[in-house]
C-alpha cells in the first residue's frame, strides 16, 4: 500500500486536494442553501397564516402551496450546487410524477376536488354542512386542504373527510341563507277543538321573540292519525337563533294546549270482532252428497219391487 502511494505523483495530490475542497464547499453551499431555503418558507408561511386579508377557506391552501414552492426551489438549488444538472432533476420529477399518478389516483381525485371546491366555495370555513344521501358526515367546517376537510361534529368529536367524498355528492349547507324556518309538528286529539288549538298555536309562534314578523308564522293541519289530529307549525328565524327558538317554542307548546283545555291525545284503535259458523269443509259436503245419491238409489230400487207384487194382486 505504501508502494503505491510512493508512485502518486504530487501533482495528483494537489488535484485530490482541490477536487475534495472544491466539493466540500459545493456541499457546504448546498447545506445552506436547504436551511435558508427551509427558514425562508418557515417564516413566509407563519406570515400568511396571520394574514386576516386572505380568506379563512383560502389561507391553508395557500400558505401551504407557498411554502412547499420554496422549499422545492431550495431542493433545486442544492442540488445544483452539487452538480446534478437541473434538466435532468426535471426529467426525473416527470418521470416520478407520471408513475406516482398512476399509483395515487384515488389522492388525485381528491386533489382534483379540494381545487374545485376552493375555486367553487360552496362551503367556506365556519359553515355547517351536512352530506347527501351519498355520504353521512355532518359538521362544521374547521379547515379546507387538498387532499380532505377537516370538520368538528356537534359532540365536538374531529372528523377528516376525503375531498371527493364531497365533491361527488350533494352539500347541504345550512349557513349559506341568512335565515331558516323551524318545522314542528304538534298532536291534538280529534276529540278536541282543533280550530282553538290552531289559533293558539298561532298566538303562540306569533309572540315568540325570535321569531321573524315576516314570512308570518303558519299553523295547519297536516295529517291525521289514529284519532290524533298533527298540526305544523311554520316559523322563520335567523340561523343564529334558530335552536334556542325551537327549544323555546317546543317547551311552550304543551302548556299552551293544556290552557286552550286540549288534553294530549291517546292513540286508541277500534278492533270489531264478529262471530260466523264456520263453512263445512269440502268433504263433508261430498260425503252428504254421496248419502243423497244413495238414498234416491234405495227409494227407486223399492219403488221397482212393489210394482210386481200389485200386478199379481
Amino acid at each position: 500500500m505504501e508502494s503505491l502511494f510512493n508512485h502518486v505523483h504530487p501533482s495528483n495530490w494537489n488535484f485530490l486536494w482541490d477536487a475534495l475542497t472544491s466539493f466540500a464547499l459545493r456541499l457546504c453551499a448546498a447545506a445552506a442553501i436547504l436551511w435558508i431555503g427551509w427558514w425562508i418558507a418557515r417564516r413566509i408561511g407563519n406570515w400568511l397564516a396571520r394574514q386576516a386579508s386572505i380568506d379563512a377557506t383560502l389561507r391553508p391552501i395557500v400558505r401551504d402551496s407557498s411554502l412547499w414552492g420554496v422549499r422545492l426551489i431550495a431542493i433545486v438549488g442544492a442540488l445544483s450546487q452539487v452538480g446534478v444538472q437541473t434538466a435532468s432533476i426535471v426529467a426525473v420529477l416527470g418521470a416520478a410524477g407520471l408513475a406516482i399518478g398512476l399509483a395515487l389516483q384515488g389522492t388525485l381525485q381528491n386533489i382534483a376536488a379540494g381545487i374545485m371546491l376552493l375555486l367553487l366555495r360552496p362551503f367556506k370555513v365556519g359553515d355547517y354542512i351536512d352530506g347527501g344521501s351519498g355520504v353521512s358526515v355532518a359538521g362544521t367546517v374547521e379547515e379546507v386542504n387538498l387532499f380532505t376537510t377537516r370538520l368538528t361534529k356537534p359532540d365536538g368529536i374531529c372528523e377528516y373527510v376525503p375531498n371527493s367524498a364531497l365533491w361527488s355528492n350533494s352539500i347541504r349547507n345550512y349557513s349559506r341563507n341568512p335565515t331558516r324556518r323551524l318545522d314542528l309538528e304538534v298532536e291534538v286529539s280529534v276529540r278536541d277543538d282543533v280550530n282553538r288549538a290552531i289559533e293558539v298555536l298561532r298566538t303562540l309562534a306569533a309572540a315568540e321573540p325570535h321569531a321573524l314578523e315576516s314570512p308570518a308564522p303558519q299553523v295547519m293541519v297536516s295529517r291525521f292519525d289514529d284519532s290524533t289530529a298533527v298540526l305544523n307549525i311554520r316559523v322563520w328565524s335567523s340561523i343564529d337563533t334558530f335552536w334556542d327558538m325551537r327549544w323555546s317554542l317546543s317547551r311552550k307548546v304543551r302548556q299552551a294546549l293544556n290552557d286552550a283545555q286540549c288534553a294530549l291525545p291517546l292513540r286508541t284503535r277500534e278492533l270489531h270482532i264478529v262471530q260466523t259458523q264456520p263453512a263445512p269443509p269440502a268433504h263433508a259436503a261430498q260425503v252428504a252428497q254421496v248419502a243423497k245419491e244413495a238414498q234416491a238409489a234405495q227409494a227407486s230400487l223399492a219403488a221397482a219391487a212393489g210394482q210386481p207384487a200389485q200386478r199379481g194382486a
